[in-house]
């Protein structure tokens, strides 16, 4: 059960029994509220009830660090302390709370205490001192703004829970964080999260945004793409508010390095923002007319509050530490929209792994094209089409650096270090937060070097803009259409001046593996069907004769943009890290196949570590994580990973050299790195042969030639195979327990029960996806459908793995739900049971008979 549920629950049952009291009665479920938001707190923070007078009365709880806690005394504290976090003062909900936090006793405990945190247990007000050192309300959330609409509450605990339940557990986080200093980066970045949340709950609950349609259009011109349904309206409204805290963050942390005095004022934030587009960006969202009736200024100012209580000199001594700044923005997306995260792909690369790309596109530069001073030759060009914090672009110019510095001339070293990050380094980011991280980083990086920015006269070569879109010119002048902000306007000619002329020598990164739905346009879904010719063709007719493939990830964009470049260019190299599959996936195989015929030496170093395949297990059953499991990001990814180095030569091979290898275990990264001292690099790899029999496939063959000519499956049937239901409803309409999925189909088509009953439950089918919207597909089903038990059957999800659905052949409710193999589902039937290919290592039983 949520906390906040529980929290109502309680305060339901002690006023339903009428013996209680307004105030005290519930200190109970108060106390434990206050504890569960403590625990998530680093250190933990403990209310104490019924605090002994120290001087200024006695307040209703106290807050403690676990710093004050003996632990060989079970929890005593020390003798004499004051609660290090503040205080707590309650009154019964019939109070108003402004009224209780401007009241004598609330001054007393605040001027005493230094923090009060004042309630009626329906509303939350932080007491506190503000910038000019006046005690006023500091933050607040309400729960009802009445005892009736309080009681209203009471009696739906569940739906409070989803409409409050994360933001109060924010609201008191922060507030029992309030009096800690804060000197770490990834504190301050879990505020400004926090804050961050708040404001998007506040974006939500507006029905609309009129007054920002015309910047939507901007955006969209700008950025080559539309927020069209639910899923491109939330993640406009992500760009909104996450545009407004690291402007905030940005013109706050330029504002400190140039020794600003006093109070930081958010408000003015727009005249320390010296890059065009995220200046005008912020401009035309922070403004009164705009934030007022959403009350984000509120927002704002709390968020102000937390940067002006960094302690600067050692905040920025952690800041300005290797790989701090990138890692800044991943804790705060985690904390503020990890579902966007994860949609997005938006995952920090490990620094072995960046260093590693690096190196080994300077080495092929050198080796391959013939440039001696591989990323230092000034005619090489570099491209991050997807640079989200500039990991890769801080180390291309770490390495150019090093390259200058071995030549000689620290003074040159340093000038044709800032010409290279203003004139051939370049990033694209379609995301403002770690765009303005990416700029922040690299002017952090050219000021530590001697050679900062010129305030309104220089920048980075990082833009706004969808890499995906705008590569080839427009047949007619003007039939782009015209941006409304003259900013927005110049970033989308510069982003395009790069992507249309410039004679990119080296495209490097980390794509996003996901795409966003109703986001991407037409232009961007095109990009792959040239890895589709031919594939779903009769093999008899040339074709692969594969119906089923998916080539929808993100990165398969980026390798197509990236090819095409280099290819366009007539020379030079392509780095990516990316999901593994496009090396030995069937649906792969035209990829592969004009990698073949587009680049000379390809270099694949396969990271393994995918939850599906082998279960992040080495082929001896030891672990195998992701690469991208790290101290920063512990839980990795869940897909296997490889490393694609590409290079085509200004005169062709007749033949392509095609090298692949395997990296396993818990050190892969450091091996990774390792490998490149090795004397004949080259030799740590096994020589590929990719033909038409193996679909020409990257990875070394394992099994012998002979086998390639035995009979296939489909050869075998008389009539086509057919796919087996596709849910893609997080379990929804499939479970093991027949009378548990009976009870959340009779609920699902029970008018009576309410959408926001539904999402209580929190199950699949209440979750937006792809070609699926949840609420709308249940209203239509309501209008035409009732529950039926005898659409509960038996359904073989694999073999001997047989569970109960509910299967309705009416799409999207099932995302896939196959009509032609539902009819053959009639007792006494048999079906041959099998994969398209391999899902593990090892795979298992690989075919089997289900009657």
């Amino acid at each position: 059960m949520y906390p906040l549920e529980t929290f109502l629950a309680t305060l339901r049952q002690i006023y339903d029994t009428g013996g209680g009291v307004a105030e005290t009665s519930y200190y109970g479920a108060l106390e434990h509220l206050l504890n569960q938001a403590g625990d998530s707190l680093n250190p933990k923070v403990r209310a104490v009830p019924q605090l002994r007078d120290t001087g200024a009365g006695s307040p209703d709880f106290g807050l403690f660090a676990a710093s004050q806690f003996e632990a060989d005394l079970e929890g005593e504290l020390l003798p004499g302390q004051k609660p290090e976090r503040g205080v707590v003062e309650v009154k019964g909900w019939r109070d108003e709370v402004l009224t209780i936090a401007a009241s004598e006793q609330v001054t007393r405990y605040a001027r005493h205490y230094g923090m009060v945190l004042a309630s009626n247990y329906r509303d939350f007000v932080l007491v506190g001192r503000d910038a000019s050192g006046q005690l006023a309300p500091l933050e607040r959330l309400q729960l009802a703004a009445s005892e009736a609409e309080f009681l209203e509450l009471l009696r739906q605990p569940r739906q409070a829970a989803a409409r409050f339940g994360d933001r109060l557990l924010d609201f008191l986080a922060r507030a029992l964080s309030y009096n800690a200093p804060l000197t770490d980066p990834q504190d301050l970045a879990w505020f400004l999260a926090s804050h961050a949340r708040e404001a998007r709950a506040r974006v939500d609950n507006a029905s609309d945004l009129p007054g920002l349609v015309l910047l939507r259009e901007g955006l969209e011109r700008a950025l080559g793409l539309k927020f069209e349904g639910e899923s491109g309206e939330r993640f406009f409204r992500a760009t909104l508010v996450q545009t407004l805290f690291y402007g905030v963050f940005s013109a706050w942390v330029l504002w400190a390095r140039q020794g600003g005095t006093g109070a930081f004022d958010w408000r003015a934030a727009a005249w320390n923002l010296h890059v065009p587009m995220i200046a005008s960006l912020f401009e035309q969202i922070a403004t009164p007319k705009r934030l007022q009736p959403l009350h984000l200024d509120e927002v704002l100012d709390w968020a102000g509050r937390a940067l002006n209580r960094v302690v600067r000199e050692e905040f920025f001594r952690r800041f300005e530490e290797e790989y701090a700044v990138q890692y800044f923005y991943e804790p705060f997306l985690k904390a503020y929209d990890p579902a966007l995260r994860k949609q997005l792909g938006v995952w920090y690369t490990p620094p072995e792994i960046v260093r590693y790309q690096v190196a080994r596109v300077d080495a092929v530069l050198r080796e391959e094209l013939r440039l001696t001073d591989g990323l230092a030759d000034p005619a090489v060009l570099v491209l991050d089409p997807c640079c989200g914090t500039g990991a890769y672009l801080v180390e291309v110019l770490r390495r150019i650096q090093q390259t200058l510095y071995e030549k000689g001339g620290a003074a040159l070293t340093t000038a044709q270090l800032k010409q290279a990050a203003l004139t051939r380094i370049f990033g694209f980011e379609i995301l403002p937060a770690p765009f303005v991280v990416a700029h922040l980083q690299l002017g952090l990086l050219l000021r530590q070097l001697g050679v900062p920015l010129r305030e309104d006269r220089e920048r980075v070569g990082v833009y706004l803009t969808n890499a995906l879109t705008n590569w080839e010119p427009l047949a007619q002048a003007g039939q782009q259409m015209a941006i409304p902000f003259p900013e927005f306007q110049e970033e989308r000619d510069q982003a395009d001046e790069i992507k249309q002329r410039k004679a990119i020598l080296v495209i490097l990164g980390n794509p996003p593996y996901n795409a966003f739905a109703d986001v991407s346009p037409d232009e961007e879904g095109e990009l792959v069907e040239a890895y589709k010719e031919n594939l779903n063709q009769p093999v008899a007719e040339g074709g692969w004769g594969i119906k089923k493939f998916n080539l929808d990830d993100l990165y398969v964009r980026f390798f197509r943009v990236a090819e095409r470049r280099i290819v366009k260019t007539g020379r030079g190299v392509v780095c990516y890290i990316s999901n593994h599959s496009y090396i030995s996936d069937p649906s792969f195989v035209v990829l592969r196949q004009r990698f073949i015929a587009e680049f000379d030496k390809l270099w694949f170093d396969c990271m393994n570590g995918d939850s599906r395949e082998t279960g992040k297990l080495t082929p001896d059953g030891k672990p195998d994580p992701s690469v991208f499991s790290t101290a920063f990001s512990k839980e990795g990814i869940r897909v296997g990973t490889a490393i694609g180095l590409l290079v085509r030569g200004g005169k062709r091979r007749k033949k392509s050299i095609i090298y692949c290898r395997d990296f396993w275990g818990v050190k892969k990264r450091e091996e990774l790195l390792n490998s490149l001292d090795a004397a004949d690099f080259d030799g740590q790899y096994q020589l590929v042969q990719p033909n038409r029999e193996n679909r020409f496939s990257f990875r070394p063959m394992t099994i012998s030639a002979v086998y390639q000519g035995w009979p296939s499956v489909l050869d075998l049937c008389a009539e086509p195979p057919t796919n087996g239901l596709m849910e893609k409803r997080g379990g929804g309409l499939i479970d093991i327990d027949r009378d548990a999925l009976e009870q959340r189909m009779r609920a699902y088509f029970d008018p009576a029960v309410t959408w926001a009953e539904l999402e209580a439950r929190n199950d699949g089918l209440t979750r937006d996806a792809a070609r699926y919207d949840a609420r709308k597909t249940r209203n239509k089903l309501l209008a035409s459908e009732r529950f039926d038990p005898k659409r509960l059957r038996r359904y073989a999800v694999r073999a001997f793995d047989v569970r109960w659905c509910y299967y309705l052949p009416v799409r999207p409710l099932w995302n896939e739900p196959r009509p032609r193999y539902w009819e053959q589902c009639w007792d006494g039937n048999a079906f041959f049971m099998t994969r398209f290919r391999s899902s593990a290592v090892p795979e298992g039983m690989p075919c089997c008979w289900v009657t």
